[in-house]
């Protein structure tokens, strides 16, 4: 064999080492890029159920804030109706007890004014 040929012989098995390794390569990018493929699958199912599940959530906190501002709106008409009916009640009691104190006063001066000086 002559240099030649040696040499050509050794491009020839580099080349077809350097094809067997450039095809191990490819095949293990396909299956990385499946593999990638399904956990992006995953991936947005995964999001799609985060979604679904803030927009319940969302859903929920929305029902509650209306059911607390009834409550609210409640509170704050009972608390009028509380104020007014204190108002209508000292209104309505004030006259009377300033005339009975009155009246008391009164009875007590003429009292002391019957009995004379003592």
């Amino acid at each position: 064999m002559s240099a030649g040929e040696l040499a050509l012989v050794v491009g020839a098995v580099l080349c077809a080492l350097a094809f067997a390794a450039l095809a191990v390569t490819l095949v293990r990018v396909r299956d990385t890029v499946g593999e990638l493929r399904t956990e992006l699958r995953d991936l947005r199912q995964t999001n799609l159920d985060t979604r679904a599940a803030v927009v319940d959530a969302l859903d929920e906190a929305r029902r509650d804030l209306d059911r607390f501002d009834h409550l609210l709106g409640s509170a704050e008409a009972i608390s009028g109706a509380v104020g007014r009916t204190n108002r209508v009640a000292r209104v309505a009691m004030s006259t009377p007890a300033i005339k009975a104190a009155g009246v008391a006063t009164g009875t007590s001066r003429a009292i002391k004014r019957l009995r004379g000086p003592a």
